[in-house]
């Protein structure tokens, strides 16, 4: 089999800014967001750039949510730059997904309001230069397709709009299509890998007790997809860096590589090398510095403070105006509610590290005593986005952590939890493997599909 490479990108969210991304209610809106606004026209266009010149790989596959929020501007000024790249000799392959249609908005001279949006039946043919119109075999119903990437791999495009229980799901009639597409692969001899933008499996441990975090009932479709000889699938969504393995009842390996948005931290790209019908090798490549006013930070710093930033205005709120840090995560006020909030936030926000460790009678390292518990709250929350995440077992920050969790092991046994294929948690064990990475790299891998 020969080689096949292509570069991935997820959740560019493009946003064209003539329609509007200043002003109070907008500053609003952004101080608890954690993505971009009015920089993603910028971001995108550096990451466009990039790509043209990018000469590993011919092919450029993006996992979906293309647009911010399903402003038509936004689809006509993206799709403009998804021209200048394939003009420029790469082939395109995208998915679609629920921020690609639905409920636009923009913030204007009157504050915020609804641009021209679009609907979701018009996505098939608005992208069908980028994966709809050339495909082997299509769905346009579901916006999923097959396409031919190379002579021996194919790529199995997935969307998964439909919601049950309030989680993105497949229904009947689109999983008999796959089946169908699995099978056709099989008999023709070719290797066949898919894109989704809902994760399948959670990219963290505690990310299995959030329903949006993947699709509904994600390792029964890990199953069905693996035991037909699919073995790997790209997502986003999360907005999170992971790489994920699940070993079907039947012995089937299936992964799932989770990339982050490039208008968010973290934001990379990845270099994918199909090196054989087995061996795939992940490399990854952060996304490039950008034409926006960073105040001199490089990409990297400027959406790594953002991140901060957010969990930073959520605690300090919760601490000072807790009424607003409810609202936003419309959390009912059920009399002594706020006021516990309200204490938890002053704790957090005016406490450090090396206090708490005293007040415990946990030992703490004397290199980090002097954190607020605030900055390290924060840093261990982006941490657990970025992948690879460092509070482990033999850090100084981990160590403390782990000591926090034993010392309170007893009330997490009470919380009765379960995951997402039912079986009940240890929480100690959750938090322990979402602070730190202790399996695949997040970030460069070789993957071994059989």
């Amino acid at each position: 089999m020969k080689e096949t490479k292509f570069y991935l990108i997820t959740d560019p969210h493009y946003f064209a800014s003539c329609l509007g991304c200043s002003g109070e209610e907008y500053d609003d809106f952004m101080h608890y967001e954690q993505k971009c606004f009015a920089e993603t026209e910028s971001i995108n266009k550096s990451v466009i750039e990039y790509l043209k010149t990018a000469d590993e790989a011919d092919t450029v596959l993006i996992a979906g949510d293309l647009v911010f929020n399903g402003e038509k501007k936004s689809h006509e000024e993206f799709t403009a730059l998804l021209r200048e790249l394939k003009d420029s000799g790469k082939k395109i392959f995208v998915i679609t997904a629920d921020h690609d249609c639905g409920n636009p908005f923009a913030f204007g001279e009157k504050g915020r309001y609804s641009p021209e949006g679009i609907e979701r039946d018009e996505l098939f043919d608005i992208y069908g230069d980028f994966g709809f119109h050339n495909a082997i075999a299509s769905d346009r119903e579901h916006l999923s397709y097959v396409a031919q990437i190379s002579d021996n791999v194919r790529l199995l495009a997935l969307n998964a709009d439909f919601k049950e229980d309030g989680q993105y799901n497949f229904d009947h009639q689109q999983l008999e299509w796959i089946d169908e597409q699995a099978e056709k692969a099989r008999e023709d001899g070719q290797m066949m890998f898919a894109m989704l933008h809902y994760p399948v499996l959670p990219g963290q441990p505690i990310f299995s007790v959030i329903k949006p975090a993947t699709i509904r009932k994600p390792y029964d479709f890990a199953s069905f997809l693996a035991d037909r000889g699919v073995h790997l699938i790209f997502t986003g969504h999360m907005h999170n860096q992971s790489i994920n393995e699940y070993i079907t009842e039947k012995g089937n390996k299936f992964y799932d590589v989770c990339t982050g948005a490039v208008i968010a931290d973290p934001a990379f790209i990845r270099l994918v090398t199909f090196k054989d019908e087995k061996t795939v090798d992940i490399k990854s490549i952060p996304t490039p510095d950008f034409d926006f006013d960073t105040k001199g930070k490089d990409c990297k710093q400027y959406l790594s403070d953002m991140f901060d930033n957010m969990i930073v205005n959520v605690l300090t709120d919760m601490a000072y105006d807790t009424p607003r840090m409810m609202g936003k995560f419309h959390i009912e006020d059920k009399g002594i509610t706020k006021k516990l909030l309200g204490i938890v936030g002053k704790i957090i926000c005016k406490i450090k590290v090396g206090t708490l460790a005293r007040i415990l009678f946990i030992k703490c390292d004397k290199s980090i005593k002097k954190i607020t518990l605030l900055d390290y709250a924060a840093e261990l929350v982006r941490n657990i986005f970025e992948g690879n995440q460092y509070y482990k077992e033999g850090t100084a920050k981990g160590d403390l952590l782990l000591a926090f969790l034993k010392r309170i092991r007893f009330i997490l046994k009470k919380i009765e939890l379960k995951d997402k294929k039912g079986d009940k948690l240890d929480l100690y064990e959750v938090l322990k493997n979402t602070a730190g990475n202790y399996d695949i790299d997040d970030y460069n891998a070789t993957l071994i599909l059989k």
